[in-house]
């Protein structure tokens, strides 16, 4: 069974809306392409770095679009490359026509269809695409969660846990890495059970001796 990463770029109060220009989202926001003047050569190879091994991508309708229109007129550079080259599996309510090569519309039920993806490859990224994200999060139907922090508060804005959030444990897989603009790059995995609670007034914290280490 392959995994699924979602793949997010969010600033630190956790917007996640149109960070790559102003036509992505433009609905009642008004600083679209917010992390162009925040990407530098360092920021440029770390995220190119995340995405190797990728052989797939899982898209809402929006990025999908935004994505169509771009990638394939490019016809340098790794990115450009890998997403050209690898299936794409879109999440859509209607039957919109998809041009990409080797799109694929996703089934009704989402996620029975995206759990046959993940059947089918090893390293499905999750790009933007934040209601379907918010779709993925409430089910558990990750494995990684990536987050590039950028060092900016916007107060507007689509948010990275946008009505998807659900009792959810995760667990840091490496050391946060900063590249010299202040942005921040957190890799977390999912992690079974649900948050517990405890008691800082008590000696163990409340959380029994399994826990209190």
């Amino acid at each position: 069974m392959g995994l699924i990463h979602i793949e997010l770029f969010t600033t630190l109060d956790l917007v996640a809306q149109a960070p790559g220009g102003p036509d992505e989202d433009p609905a009642g926001f008004p600083f679209g392409g917010w992390q162009a003047p925040l990407l530098d050569d360092v920021a440029g190879a770390q995220i190119l770095a995340a995405y190797q091994g990728t052989d797939a991508l899982l898209l809402g309708r929006r990025t999908y679009d935004i994505f169509a229109a771009h990638w394939p007129r490019q016809k340098e550079g790794e990115i450009a490359e890998l997403f050209n080259r690898v299936p794409k599996y879109v999440a859509s309510r209607h039957t919109p026509e998809l041009p990409w090569a080797g799109s694929t519309l996703l089934g009704p039920d989402l996620a029975r269809a995206v759990r046959e993806v993940r059947e089918r490859h090893e390293h499905i990224k999750v790009v933007g695409s934040l209601d379907l994200v918010q779709t993925l999060l409430r089910e558990k139907l990750f494995d990684r969660l990536d987050l590039w922090v950028h060092p900016i508060t916007l107060g507007v804005g689509k948010k990275v846990f946008d009505g998807g959030a659900v009792p959810t444990n995760l667990t840091l897989l490496e050391v946060p890495v900063a590249d010299p603009t202040g942005t921040v790059f957190l890799r977390y995995a999912l992690a079974p059970g649900t948050p517990r609670t405890g008691d800082m007034t008590a000696p163990d914290r409340g959380l029994g001796p399994d826990d209190a280490h």
